[in-house]
């Protein structure tokens, strides 16, 4: 299979307070918000000086995964584009076009099946393609979602142990509770995601998957735990998965749990979400209960993370067959994409 280089491709953030309002009108193109309404869900950026940490992060990235691949000796580069904010996608595609890199091997910074972490990327690469006149000229190849590759899942299990040992240390015999977090999507999106997977399609089943192998590895027999979502926004009129994260922590210490382990699953980076919704909104319910609240580091640039990412370039790369693909739940390995672009016939 021939690739040239990776394209890291990413959701994007404000990094100014300049830049909120427009990052927010880009995110919600095409539904109408007006401003008034984005400054109201401006707030958590704007106490971070309207600074997002999610480029910073990728930044981070990008730069182990450059290192990694030396290491092993690939001699590919690295670009970067965003959906939301800059470098853009389309800029990222020009840039490997002009030195010589016209077959990208894309790698997102989102592990799960859903619509915006699978087919709003594929959208993106056609529109940059389109964007850029290159269509006839690149292809974009996806790598396969990576929910449950070891490289992703180790990191939680290795947090998930510290936390539960701090706690020990902290509040001996606390009665204590493992909530696995990600973000909440519309119902009927979760459904679209694979319905031959149930109710919340394979969105759901997948999250439920990769809490199963991580309690399996590092939580005690009879130690609770529970898949919960944050980030619910759009209409309230429209199901979105739930329960909340903080309406979970308020039924959690009615229940008399003391201690929870918080644990993002469904993120790759402490970026804004997770430091905003989690870190602050979440720990401050836990706070008013007067419990004690530990929050797991997501992968970031976790050596086992950045390698498990190299991986799964190397598998696709020499079209490794699905029976040695590594994976820790009965789902995966999940299956490759098709490529986007006029040249797709040399990307797998």
């Amino acid at each position: 299979m021939k690739v040239d280089a990776i394209l890291l491709a990413s959701f994007g953030g404000p990094e100014g307070q300049d830049e909120v309002i427009p990052f927010l009108r880009r995110v919600t193109g095409g539904r109408g918000v007006p401003d008034e309404r984005l400054e109201e869900v401006a707030h958590h950026y704007r106490a971070h000086d309207g600074v997002s940490p999610i480029n910073a992060q990728n930044r981070a990235l990008k730069a182990a995964l450059e290192a990694e691949l030396a290491r092993r000796g690939f001699d590919l580069p690295v670009y970067w584009g965003n959906r939301n904010s800059a470098p853009f996608m389309a800029d990222a595609v020009q840039a490997a076009h002009a030195a010589g890199d016209d077959h990208l091997l894309a790698l997102v910074t989102s592990a799960y099946t859903s619509y915006s972490g699978v087919g709003q990327y594929l959208e993106d690469f056609h529109r940059a393609l389109d964007e850029t006149g290159l269509v006839d000229e690149m292809s974009i190849a996806k790598l396969r979602e990576y929910f449950d590759h070891p490289g992703f899942v180790t990191p939680f299990i290795e947090g998930v142990r510290a936390a539960l040992a701090r706690i020990d240390d902290e509040r001996p015999g606390a009665r204590t509770h493992v909530l696995f977090v990600t973000h909440s999507i519309p119902m009927a999106a979760a459904a679209a995601s694979g319905p031959a997977f149930g109710p919340g399609g394979a969105y759901v089943a997948q999250h439920l998957a990769v809490a199963r192998a991580v309690v399996a590895e590092a939580v005690p027999a009879g130690t609770p735990w529970s898949l919960v979502y944050q980030s619910r926004s759009g209409s309230p009129s429209v199901p979105w998965l739930e329960p909340d994260i903080n309406a979970a922590v308020d039924q959690l210490a009615a229940d008399g749990v003391e201690a929870l382990v918080v644990v993002p699953i469904g993120f790759v980076s402490d970026h804004m979400e997770v430091v905003w919704d989690l870190d602050t909104e979440a720990a401050a319910t836990a706070a008013g209960h007067g419990m004690l609240a530990i929050r797991v580091a997501t992968p970031g640039t976790h050596p086992a993370f950045v390698a498990g990412l190299v991986d799964l370039v190397v598998e696709r790369l020499d079209d490794v067959p699905d029976e040695q693909r590594p994976h820790v739940t009965e789902l995966g390995p999940w299956p490759d994409l098709p490529a986007t672009g006029a040249v797709a016939g040399s990307v797998r």
